[in-house]
């Protein structure tokens, strides 16, 4: 299968492109496959936190041109973008964390399967490009508005303009990466971080995930009213509850 979704350990899976043959890039099967095991993920309740990744030392090289350019009519074009965009929504919408292990190259459409995804880890000697300009086109799967969120206009500008590649500390410093590995060490430490997120209680994740995406998707009025209504119910959860419980435990004071 050149897509998978693979169990790490109970709470933490990796859905991961194994096509190294042509840099982990996606053909229509792929993208067809990337879709199917993101809806597998959304399936699976038990889920804490999902790492994306490619096989081998690079992330994903965007669309497979060979395999795709048999295809090249406006027709095409949508099809193409909708699969894409669809799959990428869909992964977006994941009510755990989605953490991108950036392992090498990312390439187009591999940056914007990247900033789909909620956090990145990014291997020192990684790197990454919007190059569709160099091939006259632009994102097609819903990166430029991801990249405009993140880094603002003018940088997401030049950077969609010029098609140069970042490496790993270069994203870093604009915040494309949350953290960086040692080389060949991004997706381990990828797992480290969903461990980390994944001690928390789940219901807790998941509505700080939902407090901030509200905050992108409504006016701020709303999506402040959104987050004060998550807060009542935690409050009273058990999970709550029991957190304080231990917390008073250790410092040996009595509530």
């Amino acid at each position: 299968m050149p897509v998978t979704l693979q169990q790490i350990e109970e709470g933490i899976s990796a859905l991961i492109v194994s096509r190294p043959q042509v840099r982990n890039a996606l053909d229509w099967q792929a993208m067809d496959d990337f879709a199917a095991a993101v809806k597998r993920a959304h399936d699976d309740k038990s889920l804490r936190a999902l790492i994306v990744t490619g096989e081998g030392d690079v992330f994903i090289a965007g669309g497979d041109l060979k395999a795709l350019h048999g295809s090249s009519t406006v027709e095409d074009g949508w099809l193409l973008s909708r699969k894409m965009t669809n799959a990428l929504n869909h992964l977006e919408a994941l009510p755990c964390p989605v953490i991108a292990a950036i392992n090498g190259p990312a390439r187009g459409g591999g940056g914007e399967i990247a900033l789909a995804c909620d956090l990145r880890v990014v291997a020192a000697d990684a790197n990454l490009g919007f190059v569709q300009v160099t091939l006259g086109l632009i994102p097609g799967w819903g990166g430029g508005q991801r990249l405009l969120r993140l880094v603002g206009y003018s940088r997401a500008l030049e950077l969609l303009l010029t098609g140069r590649i970042l490496n790993a500390q270069e994203m870093l410093a604009i915040g494309l990466a949350n953290q960086v590995a040692p080389a060949g060490e991004a997706y381990l430490q990828a797992v480290e971080l969903a461990r980390t997120i994944g001690a928390n209680p789940p219901e807790a994740v998941m509505a700080n995930k939902r407090l901030l995406r509200a905050g992108i998707t409504m006016s701020s009025t709303t999506a402040a009213a959104h987050e004060q209504s998550e807060f009542p119910a935690l409050w009273a959860s058990d999970a709550h509850q029991q957190a304080v419980k231990n917390w008073f435990q250790r410092r040996n004071v009595k509530p």
